[in-house]
């Protein structure tokens, strides 16, 4: 039976894996599905951030020789993603940009580890929260402002797909949901909506993020 282990960058990734995520693939028939916060807990100065790449080959492969059957993936944004990643520099729509730096962190990681097959890499094109901006009725809703749906869907109708949204620090998604919604939490209401959802439209909405799901569900027994 599968085992996983998603490498993210912090509280928000770490909650979406173990609240929406794990109850997912578990239906799947997978055996377990964890959060791991990328890099070594003891050197860190700040519970979560990006690493290098460098940092995060070495815990990613590490873990996968100590356990030859697990697969692992990652769930991090590309908007504060080192130079040292291969790939960052891609160039492209946000969907381009996806394949080309999944297609250069598998190859650099394969070619480092001689692992193949089990490092299914994911970068988020933007931030978590873009990903909210599936269902804009239902994540404001699942929020209790439901009021605020329609400013939330004036943001997304300026997007060709939620992953196009800005992701400049001004214009970045959680900055457009700060302003309308008042006192959001990433951790805990980013995940409330997600949950109201679903994968489901997630995936439909957002092309990328779709791939990437759709890549673990073959892995399923």
């Amino acid at each position: 039976m599968t085992r996983l282990l998603v490498h993210v960058e912090g509280q928000t990734e770490e909650t979406f894996v173990n609240v929406v995520l794990a109850p997912h693939l578990y239906n799947l028939g997978y055996k377990s599905v964890g959060a791991r916060l990328l890099g070594n807990a003891r050197n860190r100065s700040r519970r979560g951030g990006i690493k290098s790449w460098d940092v995060v080959y070495s815990d990613v492969s590490r873990h996968l020789k100590e356990d030859t059957e697990c697969f692992a993936t990652t769930m991090v944004d590309y908007y504060a993603l080192p130079n040292t990643w291969p790939g960052r520099n891609s160039v492209g729509n946000p969907s381009e940009k996806s394949v080309s730096i999944r297609t250069a962190l598998s190859a650099d990681f394969e070619t480092r580890s001689n692992i193949v097959g089990r490092f299914l890499p994911f970068v988020m094109m933007h931030e978590f929260e873009a990903l909210l901006f599936s269902d804009c009725s239902t994540f404001a809703h699942s929020l209790g402002f439901a009021s605020k749906a329609p400013q939330l869907q004036e943001i997304r109708s300026q997007f060709e797909t939620p992953e196009h949204i800005n992701d400049s620090p001004e214009t970045a998604p959680s900055k457009r949901v700060q302003a309308i919604i008042n006192n959001y939490d990433k951790v805990l209401f980013g995940n409330i909506a997600a949950s109201e959802i679903g994968l489901q439209t997630i995936c439909e909405q957002c092309p990328s993020f779709g791939a990437w799901i759709y890549s673990l569900e073959l892995l399923a027994p």
